[in-house]
């Protein structure tokens, strides 16, 4: 993650965890977004840098946690099979990117503040 400059806001990250172990954040609606841009989970996983393995495994969680798939194989045909978002996926990475649009607008003073603060105590420490 790229480092921020004095003039750029610290970044809000949004998990949410849902009941017991199970929870959806950045990463897995990343993981939807790069399947829903590439077509299949394999590219997905490696436009992430990912095992195809673990994007099927975190494909595999993310239907299971929501009880309802939200990617769906499609047929191989002469290229092969891909992947798709189901509608209830797109909808799920539609709802989880208002939420954190919504998050941020909401604490953006207090993101302000913590800048200010950080950038002051940051000014104010001797070097060395």
């Amino acid at each position: 993650m790229p480092r921020a400059s004095a003039k750029s806001l610290p970044q809000l990250s949004l998990r949410i965890d849902l009941d017991g172990e199970d929870r959806i954040g950045p990463g897995k609606i990343e993981l939807l977004e790069q399947i829903r841009e590439n077509g299949s989970i394999s590219a997905a996983g490696r436009a992430m840098d990912m095992s195809y393995k673990r994007a099927w495994d975190l494909v595999d969680e993310i239907n299971r946690i929501c009880g309802k798939a939200a990617v769906e194989p499609q047929a191989g045909g002469k290229n092969g099979g891909g992947a798709m978002l189901t509608p209830f996926g797109a909808g799920l990475v539609a709802r989880y990117r208002k939420i954190e649009r919504d998050a941020a607008r909401a604490v953006r003073k207090e993101l302000e503040a913590l800048r200010s603060d950080i950038a002051r105590f940051r000014k104010s420490r001797p070097n060395g």
